[in-house]
């Protein structure tokens, strides 16, 4: 299993934050910054927060900038996972040893982020936001691409996973980085998960709320029936890389 952390309280201002990969998202990303350090100096803590501008060509990280946010920005779009694990290594550049991601659209209400920061849960759990995506009226293709990858990957992990396409997550810094994901599109949060139940890395799955905006204002850059498909091909391909070892 990869080394160690502590698990120091997650109130400590310097050890936990927050990143936010954002792609085209200058009409929302300010509004999910701002949400995030006002529901934070509402609770007295701080939470520091990245996003990973991932080579928008709109306004995004000014806006992310203006709301408050540090900016990381990828010169080309090189995807959600890639977005991900440049926040992950500048968090632990930072000391930083638990990391909450969430989606830049507004999906994740800044309530529910910082209800996993503060989880009691230690910091080597991967804490991991499950969702009611028909309570959440969220897209039928969705939720028959969610479905398809929790059967798939509980089936390869051998425990049962009941929503491996949330962005909604707290991550173990250091010890989500020693596991060397691969992928660097959506299938990044499936692959890290399969590899984090293999490596013994307990997953603690939260209920989570979500907020599925009416379709004029929806804005989603996952697409329904090319990444599912991606992601299944990653799960078998990790799959074969560890029967090889």
């Amino acid at each position: 299993m990869p080394g160690h952390q502590d698990s120091a309280s997650l109130t400590d201002p310097v050890r936990v934050c927050s990143i936010i990969p954002a792609y085209q998202a200058a009409d929302q990303v300010g509004e999910v910054v701002t949400g995030l350090l006002d529901g934070a100096r509402e609770r007295g803590i701080e939470m520091p927060i990245l996003v990973v501008d991932d080579g928008s060509t709109d306004q995004t990280s000014t806006v992310a900038r203006q709301a408050g946010a540090e900016v990381l920005r990828h010169d080309q779009n090189r995807g959600k996972g890639q977005a991900i694990k440049t926040g992950l290594s500048w968090a632990e550049a930072r000391g930083y040893v638990a990391a909450v991601t969430l989606d830049a659209d507004g999906q994740h209400p800044a309530e529910e982020a910082l209800r996993l920061a503060l989880s009691p849960e230690p910091h080597e759990c991967l804490l991991l936001g499950v969702r009611d995506l028909r309570l959440a009226h969220a897209p039928r293709s969705h939720r028959i691409s969610n479905a398809i990858s929790n059967l798939f990957l509980s089936w390869f992990s051998g425990t049962t996973l009941r929503d491996t396409q949330c962005g909604l997550r707290r991550y173990p810094v250091g010890l989500s980085i020693a596991l060397a994901a691969r992928d660097a599109g959506y299938a990044f949060e499936a692959e890290i998960l399969l590899r984090a139940v293999w490596c013994g890395i307990r997953v603690e799955q939260v209920p989570v709320s979500v907020h599925y905006p009416p379709r004029i204002h929806r804005v989603s850059h996952f697409n329904s029936v090319r990444d599912p498909a991606r992601i299944i091909r990653r799960v078998v391909l990790t799959l074969m890389e560890r029967v090889r070892r």
